[in-house]
């Protein structure tokens, strides 16, 4: 069974890359993280996943949005109660566009 092992040089490389400053005993503690990572994945490489079709996701498809029915709407005087201010039955706000050139 072939290892794959990241050496510190490698540690050192991504960590510039990254622009992180790591210390020795961080160096040494990633170094050993990423090898473990990097033998998982080889190992659930060699998995036989031939029989297996292809999938987007192991969850069924079912939509998470309510249906879309048509119903009354709210009324104007109960929607602009709480408005702070209001005219010809609409809200009114500050203007937001500049006028000066």
């Amino acid at each position: 069974m072939p290892t794959v092992k990241i050496s510190r040089e490698q540690v050192e490389h991504i960590a510039e890359l990254a622009k992180l400053d790591l210390t020795d005993q961080e160096i040494d503690t990633y170094a050993g993280q990423l090898s473990a990572i990097l033998e998982y994945a080889e190992r659930l490489n060699r998995l036989d996943t031939s029989a297996i079709p292809p999938t987007a996701s192991v969850l069924p498809l079912r939509s998470v949005l309510r249906p879309d029915i048509p119903a009354p709407s709210l009324p104007t005087e109960i929607a602009l109660a709480n408005a702070p201010d209001a005219a010809q039955n609409q809200f009114r706000v500050p203007a937001v566009l500049d006028e000066s050139p």
